[in-house]
């Protein structure tokens, strides 16, 4: 369907109102900070706008309608490659749209309240409707190389945004990290797009997945399409925070508290995901790089999870979760069409729970002076109401209790792994178990040391809840952490909605079967949680809370706090032979190249010497060799015409 008539022609605004608000805003310079909050917050919500009435539109289309395309511009030609830029609405990307409008605007109001008395409040903003921008481009572009200047328009704006108080050292290092780390990712794709031109002549998706999807992979031997796949999958281990490449996220959280909830919810580290999701008939086609998908979405999830039972930083707490959390989706992305329609469903939940815990996090900072310690916390449930309730919500979805969200699309993520077969299957289903109840501890234990037990506040505070501005957006957000699996699962709707999208190249949608009846395993997932959040309650609930915590602990937990030595690693195996690299290099060259070229600057400066001795300074000397300059040049023009 042709997005140029009708309703479809307001796709090009989905991503252009923020890009207009943040051009506007940074433009304006500090003449706009009076309204600036005001123009970031209106470009939001007038995305989120456009983005309901397509959706609506789409809703009352049939199947085989609901895909529009809008061609704005072709790029220019470099020798065989033509790319028309255009844009792409279909089920999928109008999920990620309506996540990324939604939540995005209910940030931008939240971020009003919470960033009132900043300085830099306007510029803010102009990052943040920067951020939609590129993640709305992301996902709607048509192509390969369009989703590629939003993947880099991601980068940029997180840089921006992480090192928003580059003031402090610590924001400006976090920020370089992040940057640095999603470069490396960044290259698979890079690199992915030049595989894609040379093999299929195009970076369409029609082109690529359709070519890959085919019978013969028109000219894609297996090893190109395995070396594809793997390309693609380390461009999202970076966006989404995966082993290895998962070093910056707990960095990440220098940002203001907004951003985190940003980053970590709706946007930046869903774009792996949906990188690997979108591209579903490249790994189909690939089974060696469909196997390490999974095998990353598995040992991330469980790596997010350990470091999370012992981080005593809120927002670091949940940083580790949601690298767990983007781990089961893309665990579940790799089991193919089974797991497919699975890892959309928590996204989305995500999008809201996630959201929710991330803003609780900021409100309850917001009463305690910026402390991050929750063993610094404890009590503040009858001081800060709303927060408690709140976030206790986003903490029942997020374990999986019935009837919240997390419910729904976790254990249908734990069912497709024991139903992909075999051993391997049983041993996916029984990691997502442990994770799932390694979830129910880390979150049981952050809402036990914050909001419950004795008061163990800095001298000095006075717990307070937050401003109208920023709880509605909480409410909102608590409320579709309830209402959200229930309306994505029950029934299939979710499913039926996404079919189209997974069959349009030739994909299949056939599920493994369980060797068990699925209540058993809703009954076991149901007992792991409560027995994580049991062991919680009895470590937490029922002990004090030392305020420092204990230096004496077991070697698992020093290598949690540590994050698992993942920057030690990096250091090791990266940065410090990168170093000595360098340093021989530089070596080289001065022995080398200088040492080659040292004859030739010795010549040149005794010319030198020899030519300034002819700069006496006097008058009659220059005119001297004027005047023999002048004779010389005579006799050279006669000496030619004689001869």
């Amino acid at each position: 369907m042709n997005g140029g008539t009708g309703i479809h022609a307001l796709i090009w605004l989905l991503p252009a109102l923020p890009l207009t608000g943040a051009v506007v805003l940074l433009l304006a310079g500090r003449r706009s900070d009076r309204w600036g909050h005001l123009l970031g917050c209106a470009a939001a919500l007038a995305s989120f706008v456009v983005a309901v009435m397509l959706f609506v539109d789409m809703v009352g289309r049939a199947d085989s309608d609901r895909v529009a395309r809008q061609h704005l511009f072709s790029w220019l030609p470099v020798a065989g490659l033509q790319v028309d830029f255009g844009l792409r609405l279909d089920q999928l990307s109008m999920c990620f749209v309506l996540l990324v409008t939604g939540v995005g605007s209910l940030i931008h109001i939240y971020s009003v309240g919470y960033m009132k008395t900043d300085p830099g409040r306007r510029r803010f903003f102009a990052y943040l409707n920067l951020f939609l921008a590129a993640m709305l481009l992301l996902v709607l572009a048509d192509n390969y190389l369009g989703l590629y200047v939003g993947w880099e328009g991601v980068g940029l704006a997180s840089y921006l945004l992480i090192g928003f108080w580059q003031y402090k050292p610590s924001a400006a290092t976090a920020a370089k990290k992040a940057f640095v780390v999603n470069r490396v990712g960044d290259m698979g794709l890079m690199v992915g797009l030049m595989i894609m031109f040379a093999t299929f002549g195009s970076v369409s998706f029609a082109d690529v997945l359709g070519g890959v999807g085919s019978g013969d992979r028109s000219g894609a031997s297996g090893g190109v399409t395995t070396a594809l796949g793997l390309l693609l999958l380390l461009a999202a281990c970076g966006k989404s925070a995966q082993v290895p490449l998962q070093s910056w996220l707990g960095d990440a959280m220098e940002g203001p508290t907004p951003v985190s909830a940003l980053i970590h919810a709706a946007t930046m580290v869903t774009a792996g995901v949906y990188l690997i999701v979108r591209s579903g008939p490249i790994y189909e086609a690939a089974p060696g790089a469909q196997v390490a998908v999974v095998l990353v979405g598995a040992v991330t999830l469980l790596f997010g999870a350990i470091i999370g039972c012992a981080k005593d930083d809120i927002k670091k707490a949940l940083a580790a979760s949601t690298m767990s959390q983007i781990g089961y989706m893309v665990m579940a992305a790799g089991l193919g069409p089974a797991g497919y329609t699975f890892a959309i469903m928590l996204l989305l939940a995500h999008g809201f729970f996630k959201a929710g815990l991330f803003l609780g996090a900021g409100s309850v900072m917001h009463g305690m002076d910026d402390e991050t310690d929750m063993r610094r916390y404890g009590g503040l449930r009858t001081l800060m109401p709303i927060t408690f309730a709140t976030f206790g919500l986003g903490y029942l979805a997020i374990i999986g209790i019935p009837p919240f969200s997390g419910f729904f699309s976790k254990d249908k993520i734990i069912e497709a792994a024991f139903g992909s077969g075999g051993i391997g299957g049983t041993a996916l289903g029984t990691v997502a178990l442990i994770g799932a109840g390694l979830t129910a501890f880390y979150m049981t234990r952050v809402m036990l040391m914050t909001f419950f037990g004795e008061r163990r506040w800095n001298p000095g505070a006075h717990p307070h809840e937050s401003p109208g501005v920023m709880t509605v957006p909480m409410i909102v957000l608590a409320v579709g952490s309830v209402a959200a699996g229930g309306l994505l699962a029950v029934g299939g709707t979710l499913e039926q909605w996404l079919e189209p999208v997974w069959t349009e190249f030739g994909g299949a949608t056939e599920h493994g079967e369980l060797a068990v009846p699925v209540w058993v395993v809703t009954a076991v997932t149901l007992a792991v949680v409560l027995i994580g959040a049991g062991i919680a309650y009895r470590q937490y609930g029922t002990r004090p809370v030392p305020v420092v915590a204990p230096a004496q602990v077991s070697a698992v937990t020093v290598a949690a706090r540590r994050d698992l030595y993942g920057d030690d690693v990096d250091e090791a195996v990266f940065m410090r032979p990168g170093q000595r690299l360098v340093r021989g290099l530089t070596v080289v060259e001065d022995k080398g190249i200088d040492g080659a070229t040292g004859g030739v600057g010795a010549v040149l400066g005794l010319l030198s010497v020899a030519l300034r001795r002819l700069q006496t300074g006097f008058v009659r000397s220059y005119a001297l060799y004027m005047f023999v300059g002048a004779a010389f040049v005579v006799a050279a023009a006669l000496v030619g015409r004689v001869s």
